[in-house]
């Protein structure tokens, strides 16, 4: 649809009333606009990186290929994901640190955080032997805790920790993991670590190691011990946990055997404000989980990528993240079922957790998606998250494993972090906005705390049909306006938007199914 006949339709359309208020300001963490280390070969990460990181502040080298990492050689397992086999997925090179440090330097000189995944489990992976005696599978060599595997643990008993490490003892200790990240670790950006990955999972994904359902007493324990480790080590960094891998384990672990009835939330939030308290310093900076939708639209799940869209299917994918905020929307899934049919409201719901059993602690989702990778839909829930991270105060976020050749996702992203392609961005203190209808749109409005004659708008067009906008700027006397269209078919190169000054407002026909930057300076 041209220009043309975009502003011929506004002209005959009531146009939706916005306000932004400029006198509420709340900051927005820059560390949301993150990726994964990615499900790929570490080598095409390190180039995909190197290449196409405009889109991300924020990496997370995490995932099921870090459970069972051996820093010392850089042999992993690859748990359910690829047949329970050991192998050199994450580095040919056995020196000590090499993935870790490779992933550090490409993250780091891009000037983005990075968030390092201490392995907490109990056992690394002792080789890379792909295929032993004719078979993949670790669980098929006898003894093969003893034989495939190398015990881990927190700390090495009565010495400090040493570097190169002794790699012919069979264990590996993570305080040298921990105090070799920090001596390898550039000053530029922060580098923060993770307490593993998904352990309410682990008897799935690791079954090898981990082959019976983990218990609170068992996570809650480790936790602490890992969390007081890196403390020493790291007496600055942030850590963060459990990094649950979604919705049941928040609530029951995954159903462990000792819930009791607990919320799993609660018990953790409490337990480490406990432990905290007795150790004499926060243990847990950030409650971690991963954020995979259940929601459904005619009967598929939004985030099965492979999967056809159905019309449903897309309207689902395009509402879905209401649910981590609208106290009006409830999502097709068995979530809100097991809530009686009550919105899910997630980060309100989670924050609420916090104040009431470890106030101060940040919130992160580390892994998430909405599926619909390289389509519209996908592009527009995925630009919708974003905003709302921002507004709902989300310290951290990374998608799992979004590259630069799925482009509705990818410029998603560019629609915060650089929608000119030349590096302008959003700003970082969000205003609050009214008038906003959160079936049909949504409207994300910040300042720069770098430059206070500038002001930025990104706004949603959630529907089939042009949508003329009127935002009232609040007072912000602005001069000049500029305006970029992401749409299907405008990925790699945004198309200019039409974008106007009106008194004290900005007017701008949003096109079906878009996102509009609209930069005002004054």
């Amino acid at each position: 649809m041209s220009v043309a006949l975009l502003v011929l339709l506004a002209q005959t359309a009531v146009a939706r009333e916005v306000v932004i208020d400029t006198s509420r300001r709340t900051p927005i963490s820059p560390y949301i606009y993150g990726a994964n280390y990615p499900n790929n070969w570490v080598y095409d990460w390190l180039k995909e990186w190197r290449d196409h990181h405009d889109a991300f502040t924020f990496a997370r080298i995490g995932g099921n290929r870090f459970t069972a990492y051996n820093w010392e050689t850089n042999a992993s397992n690859a748990g359910s994901d690829y047949f329970h086999e050991n192998d050199d997925y994450l580095a040919f090179s056995n020196e000590p640190g090499w993935t870790i440090r490779h992933l550090l330097r490409a993250v780091q000189d891009a000037g983005a955080a990075v968030l390092v995944t201490v392995p907490i489990q109990g056992y690394v992976a002792a080789d890379k032997l792909t295929d032993l005696h004719g078979d993949r599978d670790v669980g098929k060599t006898p003894n093969y805790l003893d034989v495939r595997f190398h015990r881990s643990y927190a700390t090495k008993p009565g010495r400090v920790p040493s570097y190169p490490p002794d790699t012919t003892d069979k264990v590996v200790f993570q305080d040298e993991f921990v105090a070799w990240v920090e001596r390898t670790k550039s000053a530029r950006t922060p580098v923060w670590y993770s307490l593993d990955n998904e352990p309410d999972w682990w008897n799935h994904t690791h079954a090898r190691i981990e082959p019976e359902k983990t218990t609170y007493r068992r996570i809650l324990d480790t936790s602490v011990e890992y969390a007081r480790m890196i403390k020493s080590v790291a007496p600055q960094t942030l850590v963060f946990g459990p990094a649950n891998y979604g919705w049941q384990g928040m609530q029951s672990f995954q159903n462990a055997p000792d819930a009791d009835g607990r919320n799993f939330v609660d018990t953790y939030l409490a337990t480490m404000r406990e432990a905290s308290r007795k150790t004499g310093r926060r243990l847990l900076d950030v409650y971690d989980f991963h954020l995979y939708p259940e929601a459904t639209g005619d009967g598929v799940r939004i985030i099965y990528n492979q999967a056809p869209d159905k019309p449903g299917t897309v309207e689902a994918r395009i509402q879905a993240p209401r649910s981590l905020w609208d106290p009006t929307y409830v999502e097709e899934s068995w979530i809100p079922k097991s809530l009686g049919d009550r919105p899910i409201m997630l980060l309100p719901r989670m924050k609420e957790k916090i104040a009431r059993h470890y106030p101060g602690t940040k919130l992160s989702i580390t892994e998430y998606e909405y599926g619909g990778r390289n389509t519209i839909s996908g592009a527009l829930a995925q630009a919708d998250a974003l905003g709302v991270f921002g507004r709902y105060g989300l310290f951290a976020a990374s998608h799992w494993g979004v590259d630069h050749e799925e482009q509705p996702v990818y410029a998603a992203f560019q629609s915060f972090t650089n929608f000119d392609r030349r590096g302008s961005r959003f700003g970082d203190l969000g205003l609050a906005v009214r008038g906003e209808n959160p079936a049909e749109n949504s409207v994300y409005a910040a300042l720069d705390s770098k430059n206070r004659r500038r002001l930025t708008i990104v706004a949603i067009n959630k529907t089939s049909s042009p949508m003329p906008l009127s935002v009232a700027l609040g007072g912000f006397p602005a001069r000049t306006v500029r305006s970029f269209v992401m749409k299907e078919g405008a990925y790699v190169t945004p198309l200019p938007g039409d974008a106007s000054l009106s008194k004290d407002r900005v007017r701008v026909v949003a096109p079906p199914l878009s996102v509009v930057s609209i930069e005002v300076n004054r």
